[in-house]
């Protein structure tokens, strides 16, 4: 089981330096929206150096698919959690972004939930098989769910509404890859015939491309030292509520250990929300600045 945590934590941090460099090109790069969202990828494919980044994301997904093939996919989640440090750390040294005092605490306390969630580790977690029509209902309540804050405009303006849509993407798509491995372990068939007759398969693909169309059209309208934090606890939070729902894994029998994994649910839920609020209101601001300077006549 340690072996399988330790690649899901070298999975978290190929993952997080491939973001990383990824962001780097937001910039430089078009927006994937409406009709131009094919060529706009096309043209991300064919940047090097965002080609380079999207190689690291590959090969540290690899490395969770082995982990999670073989461990509990709530306890993976929880060390893929420790990729949002080290990218907040580099937003910080590398790209020189800054946060406010208030978003601060929201990430600080993004990782004392990631904390909180290592400790109960401890107590352990079970897991069976996956319930096939559950995880499915989980994906239709959630995209239901992601789509709403783009009825927000400002939510959506700001890079919000595509930075949580990213997070719940990549977190239905970790538990696609659960329901994957499990019916592959379950296959008496080769592997080209099993991987042709694995519904999950394309599910899993499409969920992944979709977040990472998502998290890469947030980085050009927002600060990636908030949008990383903000996707990266969605997309963990799913899987570690949907494996106690779907695949059979529950709270920890010890009390102080349950307490604390449910606390740090709660606490990465608010500190997402208040992520998701301070950059809206850090958005309307810098809005309400260029109206200001437009209506002064200094253009």
């Amino acid at each position: 089981m340690i072996v399988y945590l330790v690649l899901a934590v070298l999975a978290s941090t190929l993952m997080a330096l491939g973001l990383l460099v990824m962001k780097s090109r937001a910039g430089a790069l078009p927006e994937a929206r409406g009709t131009q969202i094919v060529g706009a990828v096309r043209s991300w494919i064919r940047d090097p150096t965002w080609s380079a980044g999207m190689g690291l994301q590959i090969a540290g997904w690899v490395l969770y698919v082995i982990a999670v093939s073989q461990a509990p996919v709530s306890m993976v989640a929880v060390m893929m959690q420790g990729g949002i440090a080290l990218f907040v750390i580099f937003s910080v040294v590398v790209h020189g972004e800054r946060a406010r005092p208030a978003e601060w605490a929201g990430i600080a306390a993004i990782g004392i939930g990631m904390i909180l969630l290592s400790i109960s580790l401890s107590a352990g977690a079970a897991q069976g098989a996956g319930n096939a029509r559950v995880v499915i209902g989980l994906a239709v309540v959630l995209a239901a769910a992601a789509a709403l804050p783009f009825a927000n405009s400002r939510l959506a303006r700001s890079g919000i509404a595509q930075a949580i849509g990213s997070g719940i993407a990549f977190g239905l798509a970790g538990l696609f890859t659960k329901a994957m491995t499990d019916v592959f372990e379950a296959s008496t068939a080769g592997v080209a015939t099993g991987i042709l007759a694995n519904p999950w398969i394309p599910a899993m693909v499409a969920a992944n491309l979709t977040g990472m169309v998502m998290l890469q059209n947030s980085f050009h309208h927002s600060r990636g030292i908030i949008t990383m934090p903000l996707s990266s606890a969605l997309s963990n939070l799913v899987p570690i509520a949907g494996g106690m729902i779907a695949f059979g894994e529950h709270l920890p029998s010890d009390p102080i250990a349950a307490a604390m994994r449910i606390a740090a649910f709660l606490l990465t839920i608010a500190a997402s929300a208040g992520l998701a609020i301070a950059e809206e209101e850090k958005s309307a601001e810098q809005s309400a600045s260029v109206s200001k300077v437009f209506q002064s006549g200094a253009f």
